[in-house]
C-alpha cells in the first residue's frame, strides 16, 4: 500500500502498530536512552556550561533548571486553556 493512498487515521494506526512492535521487541529505556541523555545535557549546559561547579551543585542546578522548564510548559499550556475557555464562552 502506496502512503499516499492512507487515510490520516489509517497512518496513525500503522505508526501506533509500529511503536508497539518497536516497544514488543526492545526495552524502551534503551531505545530512548540517547535522548534522554542529550536532553538532561540541555540542562547541565545552561546551568553550568563551563563545568565548574561542583558535580553535586552542578546536578542539583540542573534539576531546578529541568523543574522550571517543565513548569513554565504547564504554566503557558494552562493559560492558553484558559484562554481557549473563555473565547468559547463568548
Amino acid at each position: 500500500m502506496r502512503r499516499e493512498s492512507l487515510t490520516p487515521s489509517e497512518r496513525v494506526m500503522r505508526a501506533r502498530m509500529a511503536a508497539y512492535m518497536l516497544h514488543a521487541r526492545h526495552d524502551p529505556r534503551e531505545t530512548t536512552r540517547a535522548a534522554r541523555l542529550a536532553f538532561n545535557e540541555r540542562f547541565l549546559d545552561q546551568v553550568d556550561p563551563d563545568r565548574r561547579l561542583a558535580e553535586r551543585e552542578r546536578l542539583r542546578r540542573a534539576d531546578a533548571a529541568r523543574r522550571a522548564y517543565f513548569t513554565r510548559l504547564a504554566y503557558h499550556s494552562a493559560r492558553k486553556r484558559r484562554g481557549a475557555g473563555q473565547r468559547s464562552a463568548q
